[in-house]
């Protein structure tokens, strides 16, 4: 009995949840013909990048999009795309791979953009349809960060809040909301957006606040995080996060500006704890702090 049962639930297994494995590919059976209308290559001057194209397997849901690196999932409907990003300061790379069972294709257009680089910019997407990966940004105050007998402390209260119900902060921190198809309510892959053209000077919390729908247990939530990009100073890292519990708080990385084209990024789950003079000596218990003030007031999927 014990062989025939363990055959029946390896045979059910793979189908059991299948979005919950990463980002789904396609049905089809025949390679992709992905086709960039946008953008065209050459020159721009505009700070905003539209990706527009087509995939010609319609049921491939999302595409993964690349600028320079940077990891995007864009949905599709009736195998079209479309959404602006924030162009790099010189040349952008836009790579557009759309996967199904036979493989994964892909189209390539490089643009350079005449425009200032971006300082600060953050992305966050969830490789999980129907669940939310809320992209919430701490800035730094003139009042979040007070002298101690043992060096600088971090009041998370007196931070700036940067989120989807207040998508803009009083230095000039912007979250774009995540539009895509004429919704500015989707759930799933994101892309969760935020730039800061001018970031002052100080601490910064990226956080995620985490609402599945019922039947979605757990997402691999992905961070792209880019310091002065564009210049020699240029800082990126990239991290990845199993979030399982709803409605909490996780802590994905932390940022110090120190100067122009100076700055630092801590990965909690990845680096050890900074230890410059620059940095408040009460990190983890700012984040306990902020995750449960999060916690208690629901995301973006949990009104």
């Amino acid at each position: 009995m014990l062989p025939v049962l363990l055959a029946l639930l390896l045979s059910q297994t793979p189908h059991e949840n299948p979005r919950q494995q990463g980002v789904p590919i396609g049905k089809g059976t025949k390679l992709a013909k992905v086709v960039l209308t946008a953008p065209s290559g050459g020159w721009t001057v505009d700070r905003m990048m539209l990706v527009e194209g087509t995939v010609s397997d319609s049921t491939i849901d999302p595409v993964v999009v690349s600028i320079n690196g940077d990891r995007y999932l864009m949905r599709t409907n009736g195998g079209r795309f479309s959404r602006k990003f924030p162009a790099a300061s010189g040349k952008n790379v836009v790579t557009v791979m759309a996967t199904n069972k036979a493989g994964t294709a892909n189209a390539q257009v490089t643009t350079f953009a005449q425009v200032p680089p971006v300082p600060l910019k953050a992305i966050l997407t969830s490789d999980t349809d129907g669940v939310y990966t809320d992209l919430h940004i701490y800035e730094p105050t003139d009042a979040s960060v007070t002298q101690a007998g043992d060096g600088p402390q971090l009041d998370g209260s007196k931070m700036a809040h940067v989120y989807w119900a207040n998508t803009a902060s009083p230095s000039g921190g912007t979250f774009f909301l995540n539009e895509q198809n004429g919704d500015f309510d989707q759930p799933a892959y994101g892309p969760y957006l935020y730039i800061h053209r001018a970031p002052p000077r100080g601490v910064y919390l990226i956080a995620t606040n985490y609402w599945p729908s019922g039947d979605k247990a757990h997402t691999i939530a992905t961070l792209n995080v880019s310091l002065f990009e564009g210049t020699p100073g240029e800082v990126r890292r990239m991290v990845r996060i199993p979030l399982a519990t709803p409605g909490t708080t996780r802590v994905l990385a932390w940022i110090n500006i120190t100067g122009d084209n100076q700055g630092e990024i801590y990965v909690p789950t990845a680096d050890p704890k900074p230890a410059g003079a620059s940095w408040p000596k009460n990190l983890d218990e700012t984040a306990k702090k902020v995750g449960s003030a999060s916690d208690e007031g629901g995301g973006e999927g949990g009104d």
